[in-house]
């Protein structure tokens, strides 16, 4: 039977679908495909920008071609071979398990730089003030590669937690320093000792032990930078009011101090952290043993300066040390509880609470204080500062918060 010759757009269509040897067919234009069909196009290992696409010798209706072709599938990149895949990932977890080992073992380490400071003054004797100053800078800095600004904006968005720690820094602390040394029957100079060190900021080793204590790092920043500018008028307010003294402070030489060692430091962090997401994921698990190992050699440095004063203060002193820092620690924990704080912003409460500058205390003593005996505490407070805030950061570093529970 003889059919009908076509006409029209169908003998065109004709024509072109003939594909005449003679002739090349019309390149009809690319229809468009979905984000989504491209994706699945891809899986099935078609090449997006190529003009064909089939799947077990049959055509897909839609793609860009109408021919049958065998199945094809583009070769693969090359990925690293195997060993180096399991080299990689062996090291890491190998090195992410010392690293909680090493950071959970921090009051021992730290008690141990202690001891050795007390016994051999001259093991941290090669680190002088310049040295101190960039240890401090480096500890902060390996915090600040783990916070993003976004942290900073969600925590200037609650200025309460702020001022509950701003009011148990230099409210509940002098006020036990003062009670304890009363009830231990310390000396009047050991006594004005103690109301110094509650009567100084917060440690810039805090924000390490939250870290470790899973609480609030851009929190604890916040808190330091606010208890360390405040004290600019706290301390000499306080020791004036209980101890009859005024105590004269380098308002602009703090700040800059703060600004170059905290401030600074964290910035950068902050920053490399938005910029270089990736990278600084991949160093993030060294962060934390660089951040003990700079507080252990700061502690010890700070111990090494008076090692004869620790050795020459009594039990009683010592133990009234401890219980500051980790009565402090636990009051300043209930407070936030008590206005109904999430577990993070109260554990973050108590190491700020429980940590103090006592290296900056020691250094007011020495400069401000006609008594020699003020310093002791000072000197005491510096081991047990810490060793009480790492203890809490570990006892807690076991036990998930509400975030991590839901």
């Amino acid at each position: 039977m003889a059919s009908t010759p076509l006409s029209g757009p169908s003998a065109v269509r004709s024509r072109g679908l003939a594909r005449s040897p003679l002739r090349s067919p019309p390149q009809a234009k690319a229809p468009h495909v979905p984000r989504q069909a491209r994706a699945a196009l891809g899986a099935d290992g078609h090449r997006s920008g190529r003009s064909r696409c089939a799947v077990g010798g049959q055509s897909r209706p839609g793609t860009f071609g109408a021919d049958p072709l065998p199945s094809f599938r583009p070769a693969p990149r090359h990925p690293p071979p195997p060993c180096a895949q399991a080299s990689q990932g062996g090291f890491m977890a190998a090195f992410t398990a010392f690293s909680e080992w090493y950071s959970l073992l921090f009051p021992l380490w730290l008690a141990g730089g202690a001891v050795a400071a007390v016994m051999q003054p001259a093991t941290f004797s090669w680190l002088t003030t310049k040295y101190f100053t960039a240890g401090l800078a480096i500890l902060m800095f390996s915090m600040g590669v783990t916070l993003t600004f976004d942290d900073f904006k969600r925590v200037l968005q609650k200025p309460g937690p702020v001022a509950l720690n701003f009011a148990a820094c230099y409210g509940i602390m002098p006020i036990l320093g003062y009670a304890l040394g009363k009830a231990f029957g310390l000396s009047t100079a050991f006594v004005a000792g103690l109301v110094l060190v509650g009567a100084t900021n917060g440690g810039q080793a805090s924000n390490l032990c939250t870290y470790i204590a899973r609480g609030d790092v851009a929190l604890s920043v916040l808190m330091t930078t606010s208890t360390t500018l405040g004290c600019i008028v706290m301390t000499p307010l306080i020791c004036k009011l209980a101890l009859g003294a005024v105590i004269p402070v380098d308002a602009i030489g703090i700040s800059i101090s703060t600004v170059q060692v905290v401030l600074l430091p964290i910035i950068l962090g902050a920053s490399l952290n938005q910029i270089a997401f990736k990278t600084m994921r991949k160093i993030e698990p060294f962060c934390p043993v660089v951040g003990v190992t700079s507080t252990i050699v700061l502690v010890g440095a700070a111990v090494a300066q008076c090692a004869e004063p620790i050795l020459n203060a009594g039990l009683p002193l010592q133990i009234v040390c401890m219980l500051l820092h980790l009565v402090g620690g636990i009051a300043g924990y209930a407070a936030c509880r008590l206005f109904n704080c999430s577990e993070k912003t109260s554990r973050t409460t108590a190491i700020e609470t429980a940590m103090k500058s006592s290296a900056f205390s020691f250094l007011l003593a020495s400069l401000h204080f006609g008594e020699y005996m003020v310093r002791v505490p000072a000197a005491v407070s510096v081991v047990w500062m810490a060793i009480m805030g790492a203890t809490l950061a570990v006892f807690w570093r076991g036990k998930p918060t509400e975030a991590e529970v839901a």
